[in-house]
């Protein structure tokens, strides 16, 4: 089974450029979105037979939002995770199929002048809440733009970037506490090298040079890797400055 997650920067956006020629070539049988910054309604178009899609946008129009494209229908969808502080942003599905939970989430961003630390502190801690909860019942693979580069490795330049967004100690902190707290970083199962991104700044020609940061993400309970095929990144894919990153289970 073959999992891919996109932040596609704009769903309206990419479907212009190379979305519906990706999903075909790529073939996924779930596929997670994040910021799709759209509707099912804003975008008129007749997604493949073979995938039934989910939904999650936010209550501010044109902002955030997940989706999950699946070729097997879950047994059970839901939306946010049962905090109200931030299920209005649509940053969370959990799809429940027979042997574990997918959960597609979009993690907020702290913000340049970090104003939204403090939040994105509360939400790590909330999140994974929510993901030992699903574990009580079976494991979970979760995927999606975390906004943060683990370690420092998976930037460009980790010297200069410590007090900025997505490299503080605090946000660094709160991933570390994630995998400390039984989940494992599939890429880094396979690759323990830098110099593998999935997000460029649009400046300045970052992503023809390769600086960038690996900050999207696949993470699976311990249990399930014995199942682990491969992880990979897509940075041949382009469309939006994040390149698709994926998984194979068996």
């Amino acid at each position: 089974m073959k999992l891919i997650s996109w932040n596609v920067n704009g769903l309206r956006a990419v479907l212009r450029k190379n979305f519906l020629d990706y999903l075909k070539e790529e073939d996924p049988d779930i596929l997670c979105l994040q910021e799709t910054k759209c509707t099912p309604d804003d975008v008129e178009q007749l997604w493949p037979a073979t995938y039934t899609t989910y939904w999650n946008s936010a209550q501010k129009k044109g902002y955030s939002g997940t989706a999950i494209f699946t070729k097997t229908r879950p047994f059970a969808v839901t939306y946010g995770i049962d905090c109200a502080e931030h299920d209005m942003e649509g940053r969370v599905i959990t799809a429940e199929y027979p042997d574990f939970f997918v959960v597609n989430v979009y993690v907020p961003n702290s913000k340049r002048d970090l104003a939204r630390l403090p939040y994105r502190q509360r939400w790590d801690c909330d999140f994974l809440s929510h993901l030992k909860k699903l574990e009580q019942k079976k494991p979970v693979i979760f995927c999606g733009d975390l906004n943060v580069a683990h370690t420092e490795i998976d930037l460009t330049y980790p010297k200069a970037n410590v007090k900025n967004h997505g490299f503080t100690p605090e946000e660094r902190a709160g991933l570390e506490t994630i995998i400390k707290g039984g989940f494992i970083d599939t890429f880094r199962e396979f690759e323990k090298g830098g110099g593998h991104y999935t997000w460029w700044s649009p400046m300045s020609g970052a992503r023809a040079r390769n600086v960038g940061w690996r900050i999207d993400y696949f993470l699976i309970s311990t249990a399930l890797r014995p199942r682990l095929k491969q992880a990979f990144i897509r940075t041949n894919t382009l469309g939006s400055d994040h390149c698709p990153v994926g998984i194979e289970i068996g």
